[in-house]
């Protein structure tokens, strides 16, 4: 039996869709001893990890395995002084090593801070100073050593340095280290933690200023069973797919902590040059039964082709707003619709297509019932069905709703400020339909005001990427004399074609012809590259003061 029923109740309908899910779990409650290691003395052989890289490479862990590993790196950081309440950076892309970190570190008590390999020298920098870690652990590989040595030089600063399987210039090797531990050391009794203690640290890069440390506690993995039982509809047995990399927050959403709760293994392809056909010939090799990737993946497969996939069951995507012709044609291919989600990395799963709804094109789906969710105007007021309003969350009586973030880093004041009028304030913007489904529109500042309407940039940039000639684009409002603002669009062509005004002239028909009149494209720019976050985000505030300027 799967564990994520020893912590919630749940109450669902005829469907099978959740109507209401409450946690109980213990004030000490860590997701190292309470989840992994009783699964392991359960049920030690029950699959945990499905392991593949792009040179051929195979493993499989089961729990047992996880749990003796992980238990072997808590006594290598213990000896190098790592505690309760200590900072670790992680930087392991999608190697094996990362889930044996994740749970020594969360069994010390210590905070994680995971990064993508993808930072520059400054931007370990900016981390390291932030959070004054006391060690850190990263590949080999993409030069990361190097960027973290010349870091440290710059800081001035000085932390535990372990890589893994290569030895590296001023770094112990972790792989090496555990080796020659005794047997002994593949137990390691509980350290004192609290559900209230921070545990994990992510810098999450806005479209604005530096990025900022997202802090969460120990019941954060809890909140992810709604995530994983309930969109991603992972099974106990089954094997879960989701292609981000560790840095990142969407890989705890779909690479750890719902998954294992609900009794599905995890599947990782660990890779550096995305190949879509590779991703469906690792779903058909290993039988991946549930499917989670950004709409950039699903632009790709439908492009390449997609061929027959017969274990899968069940798809859904997240991080970027999913164009409709996207879903039309990966559903046609496939049979199976691709179920929207949404949240932040400050959250956990506040919106999707969940199990026992119809997945809609374009739609964010239904609010999860795990949190009190409601749209709201500037002043505060709720808004009417149709009208675009902040997302807000209501905490509960008895304090701030599970799998909220707990604070951001040495930012008091940012934390405040979120939290205003006694609601959790996303900075993104929505309306729902008279079916009760929600509709992303972006952030809420980036709301286009245009001839006394409000138009979201989704919705114009939804219709543009149909348009054969769009790789990619960016709708904001610009002052115009008439209307107040008028409707940009910031297109990057694709192969193929030319930036021109008879293109300009072309796309501009095709957009409008498919708008009402109040949210057509007034003026097209072309560009070559989108300024962006390393996220991937458009900045989007930066493209609106060129615009001006």
């Amino acid at each position: 039996m799967s564990m994520e029923r020893e912590f919630c109740v749940e109450k669902i309908d005829a469907n099978g869709a959740l109507k209401k899910l409450e946690l109980q779990y213990p004030r000490n409650f860590n997701f190292g001893y309470d989840v992994v290691d009783v699964i392991a003395a359960r049920t030690p052989q029950k699959k945990a990890l499905v392991w593949c890289n792009a040179e051929g490479e195979e493993h499989i862990f089961t729990f047992e395995d996880i749990r003796r590993f992980s238990n072997r790196m808590a006594h290598v950081f213990q000896k190098a002084g790592i505690q309760r309440g200590d900072r670790v950076m992680v930087v392991l892309k999608r190697h094996y090593e990362y889930w044996f970190a994740a749970i020594a570190l969360h069994k010390l008590g210590a905070v994680m801070i995971p990064a993508t390999h993808m930072l520059t020298v400054s931007d370990f920098a900016y981390r390291m100073e932030s959070a004054r870690m006391r060690g850190i652990i990263c590949t080999p590989q993409n030069d990361v050593p190097r960027k973290i040595r010349e870091a440290l030089a710059k800081t001035g600063l000085a932390a535990k340095l372990w890589t893994v399987r290569q030895d590296a210039e001023g770094f112990d090797n972790m792989s090496k280290a555990m080796n020659k531990e005794s047997a002994e050391s593949e137990v390691f009794a509980r350290a004192e933690t609290s559900v209230e203690d921070p545990m994990l640290l992510y810098f999450t890069s806005g479209t604005t200023g530096e990025p900022k440390g997202v802090i969460h506690d120990f019941a954060y993995p809890l909140a992810h069973i709604v995530t994983a039982k309930y969109w991603q509809q992972a099974t106990d047995g089954g094997l879960h797919f989701t292609v981000a990399e560790t840095g990142w927050a969407k890989a705890s959403w779909g690479k750890l902590y719902g998954q294992w709760l609900v009794g599905s293994a995890v599947m990782v392809y660990d890779f550096d040059n995305f190949d879509p056909k590779q991703l469906v010939r690792i779903i058909n090799r290993y039988g991946v039964t549930s499917f989670c990737a950004p709409p950039t993946v699903y632009r790709y497969l439908i492009r390449k082709g997609i061929p027959a996939m017969p274990t899968l069951r069940h798809a859904s995507t997240a991080g970027e707003t999913l164009a409709p012709e996207v879903f039309r044609k990966f559903t046609s291919l496939t049979g199976l619709p691709l179920c929207e989600g949404y949240g932040q990395t400050e959250t956990t799963l506040l919106m999707a297509n969940f199990k026992g709804m119809d997945a809609k094109e374009g739609s964010m789906g239904s609010l999860s019932p795990f949190y009190d969710i409601r749209l709201q105007d500037r002043e505060g007021n709720p808004v009417k069905q149709g009208e675009i309003g902040e997302v807000v969350i209501v905490p509960p009586r008895n304090g701030r709703p599970i799998g909220i973030f707990t604070g951001y880093l040495d930012n008091e004041a940012q934390y405040r400020h979120v939290w205003r009028g006694g609601v959790y304030h996303t900075g993104d913007a929505a309306y729902q339909d008279e079916e009760g489904r929600y509709w992303f529109h972006g952030r809420f500042d980036d709301i286009i005001k245009t001839g006394g309407f409000r138009v979201g940039p989704y919705e114009v940039e939804n219709i543009l990427m149909e348009h054969p000639a769009v790789l990619e684009c960016s709708v904001i409002g610009v002052a115009d004399a008439s209307r107040g603002q008028a409707i940009k669009a910031i297109i990057t062509p694709g192969g193929g074609y030319e930036a021109s005004e008879a293109l300009k002239q072309q796309i501009k028909e095709f957009c409008n012809a498919r708008l009402a009149e109040y949210k057509w494209v007034r003026i097209i720019e072309f560009t070559e590259e989108m300024p962006k976050t390393i996220s991937g985000k458009i900045k989007k505030q930066e493209q609106r003061r060129q615009s001006a300027s």
